[in-house]
């Protein structure tokens, strides 16, 4: 995908030579982010979801992932960042009000867990909709244990803006109509971000260590890491173990050929997935003593067990099949998957990395995307997982093109790529923001030991603290941060009336249900 210039792309080149660069300007960026609840001794909440806080089915903004514990944030998609930010923060400062002896811990890799159990799976209440929710989470706990899933990440969600397709599509001169136009870019840009998404590893990581009560389940997996000290585990030169084969990767999916050339390989591979048995989740068994333990013994349950760095979304009706969706509507924004939690910052996310981010992914639209071949997949995890372990690793080499290049050498390339683009989406900003925030990762690039997870490791060192007390001292920092600071009463007033109105939603949902968990399930999986 790069070059060794700076030289716009041919798309870009294009709109440069019509004047309409400045239709990058305005795509819209949401922000999905995880938190474990902890109590203040740094354990695992064992606490229900808040009541204060809705509903965990049907709000939109306040949620959970795996675990009763995981919450999940998620901001409306915005045009400027600055709104999607300010959203996040304003979610997290409602969230503190309710919190009473408990805090979020801001760290992508847990600690305070005591063993598999002591993960509550989230409960979504009797609907059909929200025990399809439960058992597809009992089904993870069977199939890759609790304490992977209760790993926080950041999802970066990203649509191209809309008054942009019109002149890509007239000015490529395609036979493909232009929703077709659309999804094929939008697979371009994924296997771009595929092919370079370990420099996001590289530069955001800060997960280099783990705490040893997140191998309760899997002591086995121990005996690969050096000991930092009595309860810490890591990689001297780690960036994202989150990212990791012990991490937000899964070995049982290691063979899934998903295809990323087109939309219609991606959603029939995807779907061959969902409906091929898989004989170690026949043995768990789906329904035992009229109990369900999963979904079902497939390779995949449902879409969303596929372990991607980036997924092609459409805006999914209720009750509809994410891959149906796709079918039926095409590709409408991107879901960017490979960011930890920054546990500098008490929201997770700063500005900077927004504006870099937004680049990043146009300059993947941007650029040629040539087809995946029979290895290339292979290949790029290959890359990412060499730079989850290793990533500041003096000399480290890379794969790129059937050849090996350090990965300086690699990173300098595309960060040279993103200029141009950096500089149209600065426009008329004196503080060129978007450029101000390339420097600071080429900055990066230059000395490792300003890249987050270098800085982790070398404070636990200077403070003498293990992973598990540093990260629950700077989570409590921020607590304090959040509590320091009073909540606008409108905006309160306006998430207590979005709590009341979801749980007003899920009373509904449940009263409404008209047949059997057993019918219901038959019928979401015959969607076609």
């Amino acid at each position: 995908m790069t070059t060794l210039d700076q030289q716009p792309s041919v798309r870009l080149q294009r709109l440069m030579d019509d004047q309409q660069q400045s239709l990058l300007c305005s795509g819209l960026k949401g922000i999905e982010k995880e938190s474990l609840r902890i109590a203040t001794n740094g354990m695992i909440a064992q606490t229900p979801h808040p009541i204060a806080l809705g509903s965990a089915l049907t709000h939109p903004s306040i949620t959970t992932d795996y675990s009763e514990a995981l919450l999940e944030f998620i901001t409306p998609p915005l045009r400027d960042a600055r709104d999607t930010l300010a959203s996040m923060h304003n979610i997290h400062q409602f969230v503190y009000t309710q919190l009473k002896q408990e805090l979020l811990l801001n760290t992508s890799m847990p600690c305070g867990l005591n063993g598999d159990l002591s993960i509550p799976i989230a409960q979504y209440g009797p609907s059909n909709i929200g025990k399809m929710k439960h058992i597809y989470r009992r089904g993870l706990w069977h199939r890759y244990g609790r304490s992977m899933q209760a790993i926080a990440g950041i999802h970066f969600n990203y649509s191209i803006p809309e008054a942009l397709w019109p002149v890509l599509y007239a000015q490529e001169q395609t036979t493909l109509d232009l929703q077709q136009f659309i999804n094929e870019a939008y697979f371009g840009l994924v296997r771009n971000f595929q092919r370079i998404s370990w420099l996001v590893l590289y530069l955001f990581g800060a997960s280099p260590a783990i705490c040893k009560s997140f191998f309760g389940s899997r002591p086995e997996l121990m005996a690969q890491f050096a000991e930092f000290d009595a309860h810490t585990l890591y990689h001297p030169y780690a960036t994202s173990l989150r990212m990791s084969d012990i991490g937000y990767k899964s070995k049982n999916q290691e063979n899934l050929n998903i295809d990323y050339n087109s939309l219609a390989g991606y959603v029939a591979t995807l779907g061959q997935a969902i409906s091929t048995p898989y004989p170690e989740y026949e043995k768990i068994g789906v329904k035992v003593n009229n109990d369900y333990l999963q979904l079902n013994s497939n390779i995949l349950q449902i879409e969303n067990e596929f372990y991607s760095t980036m997924r092609p979304k459409q805006i999914i009706n209720s009750g509809e099949k994410p891959t149906l969706a796709l079918k039926r509507r095409g590709v409408r924004y991107v879901e960017m998957r490979a960011l930890d939690l920054n546990l500098y910052n008490p929201i997770g996310i700063d500005l900077s990395t927004a504006y870099f981010l937004e680049a990043f992914l146009l300059t993947c639209l941007l650029q040629e995307s040539p087809k995946h071949n029979g290895n290339e997949v292979a290949v790029n995890n290959a890359n990412q997982l060499s730079v989850a372990h290793n990533g500041r690793q003096p000399g480290l080499a890379l794969t790129q093109n059937g050849a090996t290049v350090p990965l300086q050498t690699w990173a300098q390339q595309i960060l040279q790529d993103m200029r141009p683009v950096c500089r149209i989406l600065d426009a008329e900003q004196l503080d060129q923001p978007y450029s101000q925030a390339l420097a600071l990762q080429q900055a990066k690039v230059d000395n490792p030991d300003l890249t987050p997870s270098a800085q982790i490791l070398a404070e636990m060192r200077r403070l003498g603290q293990s992973f598990g007390t540093y990260a629950l001292n700077k989570s409590a920092e921020h607590q304090q941060y959040f509590n320091k600071r009073t909540l606008d009463e409108t905006v309160k007033a306006e998430f207590s009336a979005l709590a009341e109105a979801s749980l007003a939603k899920q009373r509904c949902i449940e009263t409404n249900d008209k047949v059997s968990f057993d019918e219901f399930l038959v019928n979401y999986f015959a969607q076609s």
